[in-house]
């Protein structure tokens, strides 16, 4: 059994979004195996966001843990929250916003090679 040191990066204006954002990528390119480019918690303080994106050879997952957002599928916005799971289809597009003034959204994102 191996354990896997996290590895956070922070990106700001992700997909043209709000303010900045902490991707903790849980495994690396090797235990990803060439079969998924990212498996990571995100967390996006409050009134950020991830602009809306359009995927390309690849599907992307989001399950919320905590917070609540507002979700763009493919220009339907929706308000979601914990135990929410979203999923972004290869060739169409998907945002995400932290609609609290004062608690983080946290959810796990998962991108899935076609």
């Amino acid at each position: 059994m191996a354990f896997i040191e996290p590895n956070p990066i922070q990106a700001t204006n992700k997909a043209d979004g709000n303010g900045t954002i902490t991707i903790v990528k849980l495994l690396t390119p090797e235990e990803l195996d060439g079969k998924c480019d990212m498996y990571a918690k995100v967390i996006i303080p409050p009134l950020c966001s991830i602009g809306v994106h359009e995927h390309h050879g690849n599907t992307e997952t989001y399950h919320i843990l905590s917070g609540t957002a507002l979700y763009n599928d493919n220009g339907k916005e929706v308000t979601i929250g914990a135990g929410s799971t979203t999923f972004c289809p290869d060739g169409e597009k998907h945002g995400i916003a932290n609609l609290s003034k004062t608690e983080d959204l946290v959810f796990m994102a998962l991108i899935i090679k076609k």
